[in-house]
C-alpha cells in the first residue's frame, strides 16, 4: 500500500457518495435537498481531512495508511445510511 493507492482510494469512494447524492437530487429536486446538501458538505470535509492526514503520515506508513482506509470505509458507510434514509423519506413524500 502506498501513498497514491489511498489517495486515489479517497477520491473513488467519497466521489462515489457524491455522484449517489448528486443522482438523488436531480430524480427528486427539491426532495430533502437540505439534509442531501448537509451530506455532501460533511463528504466533502471527510474528504479534506483524510487527505490532510494522509499527508502526514504517522509511525509505520503500512499500518497508518490501512488505519486512513478503515476510517474512509467506516465514516462513508455511515454517510451512506444517513443518505438511506433521506432517500426513504424523500420517497414517502
Amino acid at each position: 500500500m502506498n501513498l497514491r493507492d489511498i489517495k486515489k482510494d479517497i477520491e473513488y469512494v467519497i466521489g462515489a457518495f457524491v455522484d449517489d447524492c448528486s443522482t438523488f437530487l436531480s430524480i427528486k429536486p427539491g426532495k430533502n435537498a437540505d439534509e442531501i446538501t448537509s451530506l455532501l458538505d460533511e463528504a466533502v470535509d471527510l474528504f479534506n481531512e483524510l487527505r490532510d492526514k494522509v499527508g502526514a503520515p504517522e509511525g509505520n506508513k503500512r499500518a497508518f495508511y490501512l488505519g486512513i482506509r478503515k476510517e474512509l470505509i467506516e465514516r462513508t458507510d455511515a454517510l451512506y445510511e444517513r443518505l438511506s434514509e433521506a432517500v426513504k423519506k424523500g420517497l414517502a413524500e
